[in-house]
C-alpha cells in the first residue's frame, strides 16, 4: 500500500500522543531528505510555549519501523541512564522518544503511516557546513563521545535498519553486478573511474576482514555523522547533542570517525565538477582525529586507533563507488538535478581517496600524535 503525503495524515497523528498542553499548530521543520519532519508548537498551562519534533518515518527507507525504534529508544534509555550518573542535562545531550498514550515507541495511523515524537531541544542549532575549524572539532568531541558512552552497549543486539549499509565488500560486489549489467550503456564512457575501483578491490575487504577475525569490536556506530547531526549549544558553540539515530545500527567506530572525514576535511561540494578545487585537508584531518580521541579516549582498541586512516579512505571510497553503481544503473537511488551529478560525485571522492593515500604516512603520523 502506498503510504499517504504527511500532511493528509498529520492531525491524526498529533491525537497519538499527549504533549502535555494545547497544540497550537505545525510546520514543516529542517533540511532532511528521508523522513517528514514538523515542529509542533504547544501552549502549557502558565502559557508557555512548549516545542516538540513530530516525524513521519519512511518506511521506503527503514522497513522494519518496529526494529529502528527498538535501536532508538535502547540507546538513547542507555545514555540516558550514563548522563544522569555523570551528573549531565539529560534532557540536552541525549534525544528522548516521547511515547504515544498507549505507552508505545511510536503511532501508527489510518494508513500506515509511522510517527514519533521527540521534546524540542531548545537553545541549539544545527549547521549545514563547517563554517570555522573549531565546529568540526565540537562535532568530532560529540561523536567521539557517542562512541566512549556507548563502549559498554551490546551492540549485537540493535537491529540492522539497512543491510550491510558499511559493508564495503558488498558494495564494491553490487558495482560489478552494476557493471557487468550496464544497463544504462554508460560504462564504455566512464572506465578511469571503473579502472579506479578495481584497481582497489582487496582495500574494500581491510576493515571488514579485521572485524571478522576478531582484531576490531562490534560498536553501537551512527552510521552518518555529519556535522548536520550534532545540535551545538547557541551560546558557547559546544557540541551537546548526537540526533538523526535512524542509522543506528551494530558495526565499525571507525566508519563513524571515516564518514566524518570525508563529509568534512575538505571545502568542496560533493558534485564540484573541477576537480582542482577538490582537496583533503591534513589540517581538517587532524583537528577531528584531536577531538575524537579526546573524547573516545580509552574506549577504542589499539587496533580501532591504528585503523582511524584506513576508516577515512573506506568511507570514502565506499560513498564513490555508491555514486558510481547508481550512475550505471540510472541515477534511481540517489536524487540527482542534472545529468551526470552523480558521476561528478563519484569523481569528488575518488579524488579524496587519491588524496589521502598521497598523504597516508601524515594520516598515520597524526593518530600516533593524539
Amino acid at each position: 500500500m502506498a503510504l499517504c503525503k504527511a500532511e493528509e495524515t498529520l492531525s491524526e497523528s498529533l491525537t497519538g500522543f499527549d504533549f502535555g498542553g494545547q497544540i497550537v499548530g505545525a510546520v514543516r521543520y529542517g533540511k532532511g531528505h528521508i523522513n517528514d519532519t514538523f515542529c509542533v508548537y504547544t501552549q502549557d498551562e502558565a502559557g508557555d510555549c512548549v516545542r516538540f519534533i513530530l516525524q513521519r518515518i519512511n518506511t521506503n527507507t527503514f522497513t522494519d519501523p518496529d526494529g529502528l525504534m527498538e535501536n532508538i529508544v535502547g540507546v538513547t534509555d542507555y545514555l540516558r541512564g550514563i548522563i544522569e550518573k555523570n551528573g549531565g542535562d539529560t534532557a540536552r545531550e541525549t534525544m528522548t522518544v516521547q511515547r504515544t498514550k498507549e505507552g508505545k515507541n511510536y503511532y501508527r495511523d489510518s494508513q500506515g503511516g509511522c510517527w514519533r515524537v521527540y521534546p524540542f531541544v531548545e537553545g541549539t542549532v544545527c549547521l549545514q557546513a563547517v563554517e570555522d575549524p573549531e565546529q568540526f572539532y565540537q562535532s568530532a568531541v560529540a561523536f567521539g563521545n557517542f562512541q566512549r558512552l556507548l563502549a559498554g552497549y551490546d551492540a549485537s543486539t540493535l537491529h540492522e535498519t539497512i543491510a550491510k549499509f558499511h559493508d564495503t565488500r558488498n558494495r564494491f560486489a553490487n558495482f560489478k553486478k552494476a557493471l557487468e549489467a550496464d544497463a544504462c550503456g554508460r560504462a564504455r564512457d566512464v572506465q578511469p573511474e571503473i579502472d579506479f575501483v578495481l584497481a582497489r578491490e582487496k582495500d574494500c575487504a581491510v576493515l571488514m576482514d579485521q572485524l571478522e577475525a576478531g582484531k576490531l569490536p562490534l560498536r553501537v556506530t551512527h552510521n552518518d555523522t555529519k556535522l548536520n547531526n550534532i545540535l551545538m549549544d547557541k551560546k558557547t558553540g559546544t557540541g551537546i547533542c548526537v540526533i538523526d539515530l535512524d542509522t543506528v545500527m551494530p558495526g565499525l567506530a571507525l566508519n563513524d570517525f571515516g564518514d566524518s572525514i570525508r563529509f568534512g576535511a575538505n571545502h568542496c561540494a560533493e558534485d564540484e565538477k573541477d576537480l582542482s578545487k577538490v582537496n583533503f585537508d591534513l589540517d581538517l584531518f587532524e583537528i577531528y582525529t584531536k577531538g575524537f580521541l579526546e573524547a573516545a579516549g580509552d574506549a577504542l582498541t589499539a587496533a580501532e586507533k591504528e585503523n582511524l586512516p584506513w576508516g577515512a579512505k573506506l568511507m570514502t571510497l565506499e560513498c564513490g563507488i555508491r555514486f558510481l553503481t547508481d550512475y550505471l544503473e540510472g541515477d534511481h537511488y540517489f536524487r540527482v538535478h542534472r545529468e551526470g551529478q552523480n558521476l561528478d560525485r563519484c569523481r569528488t571522492q575518488f579524488k579524496l581517496v587519491s588524496d589521502m593515500e598521497a598523504n597516508w604516512d601524515k594520516m598515520s603520523a597524526i593518530v600516533a600524535k593524539y
